[in-house]
């Protein structure tokens, strides 16, 4: 027998046991073909780490060695239990304590977040370790060389430390990177060994001060996975909603397992997760903290994909009958008020509030229904025209959403025209992108690209034609991104309608 531990939960296996029989008898989350991460027993590398973790009254930072550290070997034991003895603007200092650290009377520069020792009256007996909060000069009884780290996450806990605050603790930091047995895998069919830890899902705990960043979030991972589209030492990231709004809400440290979107600049809409502390940043707003399975996060390869679960999971009901999300909804204890066309056969078009966490707080959540006669589905060719279908999903906001509606704004014979209410031509360029060859089929849906000036019209023809698109343009100024399944239903829809996409995968 072998004793493995999946997900936190310790199981018995025979011998020679697979990956999915930990995973069938666990009766662990997994989604297939993402990946799981495997810890092996057996001897960590033994390096010194140059990060150390110090955890004081009012929060915890981390320091970075830099020069010679043999000074921070030598007395960092000491350096526990000891008060801030006095603060300025410029530093603030803990101790005393006694070194026999050399002495230097003279003037030195310091940049703000550097630590260093120094000492009272120049005697080693009364020691200090200072931080710099500021780039200043001054004499401070230090030796020559006295600079031995430098603040690297929780900068906003050395501006709230105050005199008489402590140290409680000192620990250093293990970087994952120096376990010597780690492997990911999508393989069931993997041997397990005796001591194996093994983790199929990571889960997030999302905060109640980002509504809208968590529900970003909960929309990335509807299908219950996280890509890793970038990788770091520091993170990875999901860049699935690059390009989708997402404000600033909640201002924080971005510590281990934080999960941060990006709000502004180059990025923007990416969701973060930080396998590594870092500072807080203007323009990652944090939106919730793994609660588990942190290890997947820091062993997880470029290109993998993960089970993610979170809590809460979110609340959406768009694109459900009214009967569905009842039904739903009375599970997790929320009402719902019905509006709009309200028969068996309506669909649920929109939500208030909009966000998960508001509905959750508020107990419940307002439907808006229309006859179902008004949702289109539709087929997208992903793989013909990638670039036209990013700018249509995020201008009918179908990244985020189960339907996106669609205003008719003319139609003729046979042809129907659509403008999407968002105004999106500025995201990204419509070049010329799988325009008709020879016919342009009856049903399909086109979006005219930037080869003629209505660029960004919607349309879709009820009949095949030899000469123009789907949205009366030339075929070369046509990109066709999809089919529609059921093109008759759209002959009773007329100028100032609206009809509602639904992606059929």
């Amino acid at each position: 027998m072998i004793s493995i531990d999946i997900n936190g939960q310790k199981l018995e296996l025979n011998n020679n046991a697979l990956l999915k029989d930990a995973v069938e008898t666990a009766k662990s989350f997994y989604i297939s073909g993402t990946t799981i991460g495997i810890l092996k027993t057996g001897d960590k590398k033994e390096e010194a780490t140059s990060e150390y973790k110090i955890i004081t009254t009012k929060g915890e930072f981390r320091v970075e060695l830099s020069g010679d550290s043999s000074l921070w070997t030598k007395f960092n034991h000491v350096f526990i239990d000891k008060k801030a003895h006095w603060e300025t603007r410029n530093a603030i200092a803990f101790g005393p304590f006694e070194t026999d650290i050399p002495v230097e009377r003279a003037e030195q520069k310091y940049n703000r977040y550097d630590v260093f020792l120094g000492t009272g009256g120049y005697d080693p007996k009364n020691s200090y370790l200072l931080i710099a909060r500021d780039k200043h000069i001054s004499d401070y009884g230090s030796p020559k060389v006295s600079v031995i780290g430098k603040i690297i996450s929780g900068k906003n806990i050395i501006a709230n430390l105050k005199q008489s605050d402590t140290i409680l603790k000192i620990e250093p930091v293990m970087k994952w990177e120096t376990l010597l047995d780690k492997i990911t895998t999508n393989d069931l069919n993997t041997v397990l060994e005796d001591g194996m830890k093994i983790f199929t899902f990571f889960e997030v705990d999302l905060i109640n001060e980002s509504p809208q960043g968590a529900e970003h979030f909960l929309a990335l991972i509807r299908r219950k996975t996280f890509d890793v589209d970038t990788f770091s030492n520091s993170f990875i990231s999901d860049n699935a909603l690059q390009g989708e709004g997402c404000p600033y809400e909640h201002w924080d440290a971005r510590s281990e397992g934080s999960v941060a979107a990006r709000t502004d600049g180059q990025g923007n809409g990416r969701i973060y997760i930080y396998k590594e502390d870092r500072t807080s940043s203007p323009v990652h707003s944090i939106v919730g903290h793994v609660s588990h399975g942190i290890e997947l996060i820091k062993i997880a390869p470029l290109n993998s994909s993960l089970a993610v679960i979170s809590n809460p999971e979110r609340v959406m009901v768009q694109g459900m009958t009214f009967k569905d999300a009842e039904k739903i909804l009375t599970l997790r204890g929320l009402e719902l008020e019905k509006t709009g066309y309200t028969a068996d056969d309506a669909i649920i078009v929109e939500q208030e509030p909009d966000t998960t966490i508001e509905i959750i707080e508020q107990g419940g959540v307002t439907g808006l229904g229309v006859k179902s006669d008004k949702i289109i589905n539709v087929k997208f060719y992903d793989d013909l025209a990638p670039i036209t279908l990013d700018f249509f999903r995020h201008s009918l906001r179908l990244k985020d959403r189960p339907l996106g509606p669609l205003p008719v704004i003319y139609t003729y014979e046979n042809t129907f025209l659509f403008r999407s209410e968002k105004e999106a031509e500025a995201y990204k360029e419509i070049n010329p992108e799988n325009t008709p060859k020879g016919t342009a089929k009856a049903g399909e849906i086109g979006v005219t690209n930037q080869a003629a000036k209505r660029y960004g019209m919607v349309g879709v023809r009820l009949i095949d034609d030899d000469k123009y698109g789907p949205t009366g343009e030339k075929f070369e100024c046509t990109n066709i991104i999809g089919k529609v399944l059921e093109p008759e239903r759209l002959k009773v829809f007329k100028e100032g309608d609206i009809i509602y996409i639904r992606e059929v995968v």
